[in-house]
């Protein structure tokens, strides 16, 4: 799974990178900045940006990525779990003296429950990946900031990155949930005493981290402020023409099933269930091409023709998987689950050149319940509203 993610993340940025170094993507980004440039008088962005590239490296290094709806995402100095869970423990500590207003955002009481289910997770903790990967992320950052810099002094405790690595992975009990929660409560100097090596090291790195993140926040304040100025100056130069940027809010993309061309071939819109047998067998069945044994043994009961998946010019980005398709005249036609690696670049500016989203087929949602997994009653609950 740990590969997995890797190689997806490397697919993402590898399709961004191509996308904007299409010419033709290129030129189309430039001409809409300066159309945006010509309506803008001043530029408060461009200052609070200047004063954000500053503090980026340390703000990069030493402060952990506040979550959205995904888990917290550690610093990129000290990746894996166990520092993860010493910063939350000594903010949570810190943050709990001040009122429920001015703590930092993720420590207030309308978080206190994600930060707890984050905290005392069951997840596994595997020493040797800890170390390995705490290994790489202290070499980085010694490079980044040079080995004489008093911080990367301090961090590494005159060791070498690996036995820093070892020394703080082996040492530290915060692997134990019931430490954790035991840690959990007690105030800011009853956790001091504790003195676990991770819980020293975040104590450690926690006052610059803390500085880095308020020039950020404060000059993130301003960019903000201004992209109300940017969103009325695009409105009245695009009017409708584009969809409004993706905000985490409801959104509604229209689109038309159509393929493309890719490398002088035609790639058509629908696959069907013919093709999956096809594609199997020209791998011999391998990974990833590979299908399940019931796959294998209902072929006979499937109608070969079923469309299976489909492509259209929607306007998507990756939160967007799981959304329906419908035609137009409301009927529910498929879901998006992905796009193609040319689809990408679309969290940069629209295209419809190539970037296509891919929905897996309502008729094969409904033959493979039926004919695959013996699931008629099912596909009778759902095609109630269709009688």
């Amino acid at each position: 799974m740990i590969s997995l993610a890797i190689k997806n993340n490397r697919k993402r940025y590898d399709g961004y990178l191509a996308g904007l170094l299409d010419p033709q993507i290129w030129s189309a980004l430039k001409s809409r900045e300066q159309k945006l440039r010509d309506a803008i008088a001043h530029d408060q962005i461009k200052g609070a940006q200047a004063e954000i590239a500053k503090i980026a490296p340390l703000y990069n290094y030493l402060e952990m990525e506040r979550p959205k709806f995904t888990s917290y995402r550690p610093p990129r100095a000290f990746p894996g779990n166990l520092f993860k869970y010493a910063r939350l423990l000594i903010r949570a500590a810190d943050e709990r003296s001040k009122p429920n207003g001015v703590r930092i955002s993720e420590f207030r009481d309308s978080a206190r429950e994600s930060l707890e289910i984050e905290l005392f997770s069951t997840e596994p903790i595997y020493d040797d990946y800890e170390i390995l990967r705490l290994t790489d992320s202290l070499t980085d950052f010694a490079s980044q900031f040079r080995a004489d810099h008093p911080l990367v002094q301090k961090v590494l405790a005159g060791k070498s990155p690996h036995a820093r690595a070892v020394e703080l992975v082996s040492s530290s009990k915060l692997k134990d949930v019931a430490t954790r929660k035991d840690l959990y409560r007690k105030d800011a100097s009853a956790l001091q005493a504790a003195h676990d090596p991770m819980l020293d090291l975040a104590r450690l790195v926690d006052a610059p981290a803390r500085e880095a993140r308020k020039t950020y926040d404060a000059r993130e304040e301003i960019k903000i402020q201004a992209y109300s100025e940017i969103a009325k100056a695009r409105f009245a130069i695009e009017g409708t023409s584009k969809y409004p940027d993706a905000t985490f809010t409801l959104r509604l993309s229209y689109g038309t099933v159509r393929g493309y061309e890719q490398d002088g071939k035609q790639i058509p819109a629908f696959t069907d269930f013919a093709g999956l047998y096809q594609r199997s067998a020209e791998h011999d069945n391998k990974t990833p091409f590979d299908l399940p044994r019931r796959w294998i043994d209902k072929k006979s009961n499937l109608n070969l023709a079923t469309q299976f998946n489909f492509v259209s010019d929607a306007d998507i980005i990756g939160g967007n998987s799981g959304s329906p398709v419908v035609n137009k005249a409301g009927e529910f036609v498929g879901i998006i689950f992905d796009g193609n690696i040319q689809s990408l670049v679309l969290d940069c500016i629209y295209t419809d050149t190539q970037a296509r989203a891919v929905s897996v087929d309502s008729a094969a949602i409904t033959e493979a319940l039926r004919r695959v997994y013996d699931a008629q009653s099912l596909v009778d609950e759902l095609e109630v509203g269709n009688k």
